[in-house]
């Protein structure tokens, strides 16, 4: 099979594209003959060598990736061969998802309908289970103004749509010309530069109003988010799902319970979970399926991780980031 490998920690660089031995399935397992496998911002950390508060590093040698989808070329003792030739997507690949090639516990499996493709399961089952999971802590109604802070990255492209449907006015802010109007085109009812300083006087202008946001999604932290934050109205909704800036955001305590200002800190609750996620992700695929939340990724070849890395560091991609082999 063909693999990226990390032999050593550093930059985009040491994900090396190579010849492995094909994996062969044990009992109660499955091979998959992989056409689509997800990328996460964390794992350019883990390959820089972790960080703190962050999921340990991998033992060296290493092939990352946590999900993927194809179809079941090989089947272990114990599973019936009606598996085989079947589309399935997992969240728990052998060694790793940057391959050509995987096996899964069958346990973990979802067998995938023919109106999901390879890219879109492997961006629902991840980055679609926990949107829903973050959005049921936000639990956004018809009246909320939202402001989704990092709004055409893999949640922010997930969420707009889908709260959009549910009435909810939505207001989105991402990096640059290009990505403003990517979230233009998901339907938000307003799309802003954050790069631009002054971002959040068009968001007042727009709405002729001082602080006209009910609730804010903040996968960004940083500068940024205390700025959106400047936005909230009195007994708003502060929703943390991230720093990709490298810095969290918290309010004062006191100055946020004066305005009534719910602090949620998304992520921690969503990493203090039982481990079985197994009916989040099948709730998310049903999602795709029915037309209620919409895949959007990018894709880069499998030999092309170490590209695919480097332009997610740099916040040049959209979406959900998909290596194809």
């Amino acid at each position: 099979m063909k693999a990226v490998v990390i032999r050593e920690y550093g930059g985009p660089e040491v994900l090396r594209y190579e010849e492995m031995p094909d994996p062969l399935p044990g009992p109660g397992e499955v091979r998959i003959a992989v056409r689509a496998s997800g990328v996460h911002f964390v794992e350019g950390l883990l390959r820089a060598g972790g960080a703190e508060g962050m999921p340990p590093a991998p033992e060296l040698p290493a092939i990352m990736g946590s999900e993927t989808a194809g179809t079941v070329d090989a089947v272990g003792d114990g599973v019936g061969s009606e598996w085989l030739g079947r589309r399935v997507v997992t969240r728990s690949p052998s060694p790793g998802g940057y391959a050509s090639v995987v096996t899964s516990p069958v346990s973990e499996l979802h067998p995938l309908p023919e109106s999901i493709g390879y890219e879109a399961a492997v961006t629902l089952i991840g980055t679609g289970a926990i949107t829903l999971d973050f959005l049921d802590q936000l639990e956004p109604v018809a009246d909320d103004v939202l402001l989704v802070l990092s709004a055409a990255g893999g949640i922010g492209r997930l969420a707009i749509p889908y709260v959009r449907r549910l009435g909810t006015t939505a207001i989105g802010a991402a990096g640059g010309p290009a990505k403003t109007e990517t979230v233009r085109g998901l339907g938000a009812d307003l799309a802003v530069d954050y790069d631009q300083p002054g971002w959040s006087e068009a968001v007042r202008a727009h709405f002729g109003t001082g602080r006209p946001v009910t609730a804010v999604l903040d996968g960004v932290g940083g500068e940024k988010a205390a700025e959106a934050y400047g936005l909230m109205a009195d007994g708003g909704r502060l929703v943390t799902i991230g720093s990709s800036s490298g810095a969290w955001f918290a309010p004062d305590p006191d100055e946020a319970a004066a305005r009534s200002v719910t602090v949620v800190p998304a992520i921690q609750r969503w990493a203090a979970q039982p481990t079985d996620r197994r009916l989040s992700r099948t709730r998310a695929l049903e999602a795709g399926a029915d037309g209620r939340l919409e895949a959007a990724y990018q894709t880069f070849a499998l030999s092309d991780a170490a590209h695919a890395h480097a332009e997610m560091a740099a916040r040049r991609t959209t979406g959900k980031v998909i290596l194809v082999p």
